[in-house]
């Protein structure tokens, strides 16, 4: 199959880039021919704001790229992972244009809320659920917290949902769980059009030892990913296991400061891939606090391919991948004292642990291998393409006025 993968890359490197990455090595070793299209954020720094907002609304750029692109290569699937703010919505037009088919994957919720988490100010917030304008992202200043940039993506989000394109312009959504799933259908997306798929590890990285004797942290260091109860619980702990923070983010000044009073934290700042990997390998468990709607961590399943249990908050989809006494234990969310108590109780009883890995490993060799992931894929696609055919369709109005 010939598909173009498309990605607009974040500043800093998380896991979202890390699956397209993936993805596209596991359908090219399955034999596909894949074009990869991509933008950066990094290009942010030199567009003005009245440039940038227009970019983000419509991009003429990357909307006469990309019809370049597809007449020249002619895939049959056009697979988006993050469109924002750059490729921006023009590109599903672009794809309309030259007939392909266009595939969507929803790492976060951005299509249903101005900051993409559904988190606000230390807690769920779901008042834009729904609405045909996400009037309260914009009054909270919700994104970046700016009300003006706010109202940007607001602006994006209504005036596409007011043009249908979510619903007439995308053959195939991917929802990374069944729970991301509810909500985006809850939020207004075309229930019929979202299919349900995991993210993967490709290539298999093995099973690690877990002999290290201690518990990892990996992600993002930031507020809505749980930092702060992490650390908390573990000022709770008698006897502390060693709790190695790998990553970097705006909470990296509080993680320094409390490595620096307690000798049970070492925060190894961020890594390359395979010495993630290693990490994760060696730790008896691995640790997922966050207090936001997780789509789908890649770092579970990076925990689940190594044998790494998983203690993770009781929140969205965490309780959908964690089975909780098998895979892992989940804790209530934001609360340290359970957290605590559930690192101690897996430290306290050895014999569990390789039960557990065993079990961690099975799960990832039955739900998120190469060949599952390549079959629901391939799936996805063909449903895509066995849709109604497209014709094309003039630019809307919006396109003639948007960026240069």
């Amino acid at each position: 199959m010939k598909i173009v993968v498309a990605h607009n890359f974040y500043k800093q490197t998380g896991g979202e880039d890390q699956c397209v990455a993936a993805e596209i090595a596991m359908l090219r070793a399955h034999g596909h021919d894949v074009t990869f299209f991509s933008l950066s954020n990094d290009e942010i720094d030199a567009m003005s704001r009245p440039r940038l907002a227009a970019e983000t609304i419509w991009s003429r750029r990357s909307h006469h790229a990309l019809r370049r692109l597809f007449s020249t290569v002619r895939p049959q699937i056009v697979h988006f992972h993050n469109t924002f703010p750059l490729i921006s919505p023009a590109a599903y037009y672009a794809a309309r244009a030259e007939r392909v088919r266009v595939v969507q994957t929803l790492h976060n919720f951005r299509l249903i809320c101005a900051n993409a988490l559904l988190f606000r100010e230390g807690h769920i917030c779901e008042d834009c659920v729904g609405r045909s304008i996400p009037w309260a992202g914009m009054q909270h200043g919700c994104y970046r917290g700016s009300r003006t940039a706010s109202a940007v993506v607001a602006t994006m989000l209504g005036a596409h949902r007011a043009l249908g394109t979510w619903r007439g312009e995308v053959e195939a959504y991917i929802a990374l769980t069944h729970f991301s799933r509810a909500k985006l259908v809850e939020g207004g997306l075309p229930a019929e059009k979202i299919a349900v798929k995991a993210n993967l590890v490709y290539p298999d990285p093995g099973v690690g030892s877990g002999r290290g004797g201690f518990a990892v942290y990996v992600g993002r260091l930031s507020s809505e990913k749980g930092l702060e109860t992490l650390l908390a619980a573990w000022s709770r702990l008698p006897d502390a296991p060693l709790l190695k923070i790998i990553g970097d983010g705006p909470l990296a000044p509080l993680v320094e400061r409390e490595a620096g009073a307690n000798s049970s934290i070492q925060w190894l700042g961020a890594l390359p891939l395979d010495k993630v990997y290693a990490e994760i390998g060696a730790a008896a468990l691995l640790v997922a606090p966050s207090r936001c709607y997780e789509n789908f961590p890649r770092v579970l399943v990076e925990a689940f391919a190594k044998g790494t249990p998983v203690i993770a908050s009781r929140i969205g989809a965490m309780a959908e991948i964690v089975d909780e006494g098998r895979t892992g234990l989940l804790f209530r969310t934001g609360d340290p004292d359970d957290l605590a108590a559930k690192v101690q109780s897996l430290f306290a009883d050895p014999e569990r642990l390789p039960i557990m890995r065993a079990a961690a490993r099975g799960e990832f060799e039955r739900r998120f291998t190469a060949a599952v992931n390549h079959g629901r894929l391939m799936t996805i696609y063909e449903q895509a393409l066995a849709s109604a055919p497209r014709t094309a369709a003039a630019v809307p109005a919006v396109g003639r006025v948007g960026s240069p």
